[in-house]
């Protein structure tokens, strides 16, 4: 079934229109970009627009005239709206997924510490992903697509990767079973979530390495009880995430 676009109706001849369009300069220089040039600058601005207005309430048309191009040009990058979406999804799940790898290398390779480093490293790693991406984060966290269960499964697969690594990591440093280290993965990842983007939107909230900390620090109470005694062997690079290659 095809997807309701959303477009703004015309004013009414009486209603006063601010000029929008770009100064010449800028519509010359808009007109020299490469290919891979204009579909970052289109993924940049329909990037911001859902991030701030939400995906019903931008239309392609919306996105062409933020952009300064034609909608033929729009539509030759990306056929539709949910096309373009789903590749802003797609990019900041990998986003993601390297700032958790990023963060739990130290432990997989068998650096000095305990399991408290996990939890630390899962927190730091989402509050970095949440500080590069801003509210573009939510799209991930908060989207407002997921009606259709083939296009949720998608906007979630990065949450899900994330946790399936991490439920890697707390296997190899605790007593967990895949199938318990999967629940308490998706509960740390909840917690992690939660406190990067309640510190996005805060004026006042804490530092991000205190952040990561605090969380680590409520969240060790319940997962200092699983670990094993004694530090666990380095993990194989090609087992972390190896349930989802």
């Amino acid at each position: 079934m095809a997807r309701p676009e959303f477009h703004h109706h015309p004013p009414t001849a009486s209603a006063h229109v601010p000029e929008t369009r770009a100064p010449y300069h800028a519509r010359v220089e808009a007109g020299r970009l490469s290919r891979e040039q204009r579909r970052g600058q289109l993924l940049t601005v329909a990037q911001q627009l859902f991030s701030t207005e939400g995906y019903h309430h931008v239309s392609m048309d919306d996105i062409a005239e933020r952009a300064n191009v034609t909608k033929p040009v729009l539509y030759r990058h990306f056929p539709s709206k949910l096309d373009l979406y789903l590749a802003i999804v797609d990019a900041r799940g990998q986003d993601l997924l390297a700032a958790i790898d990023e963060a739990v290398r130290p432990v997989v390779a068998g650096a000095p510490g305990d399991g408290r480093d996990v939890v630390a490293a899962i927190v730091r790693a989402y509050v970095t992903f949440v500080d590069a991406a801003g509210e573009a984060s939510t799209l991930l966290f908060e989207s407002d697509v997921t009606h259709d269960p083939a296009v949720r499964a998608r906007v979630e697969s990065a949450s899900r990767d994330a946790a399936q690594r991490i439920a890697d990591v707390l296997v190899h440093v605790t007593d967990l079973d895949a199938s318990a280290a999967r629940t308490v993965a998706v509960a740390l990842v909840a917690m992690a979530q939660g406190a990067a983007i309640h510190r996005l939107r805060q004026d006042e909230a804490p530092s991000a390495e205190q952040t990561a900390d605090l969380v680590a620090r409520l969240a060790w109470a319940g997962v200092a009880g699983l670990v094993r005694e004694g530090r666990p062997t380095p993990l194989p690079d090609d087992d972390l995430g190896s349930s989802h290659t």
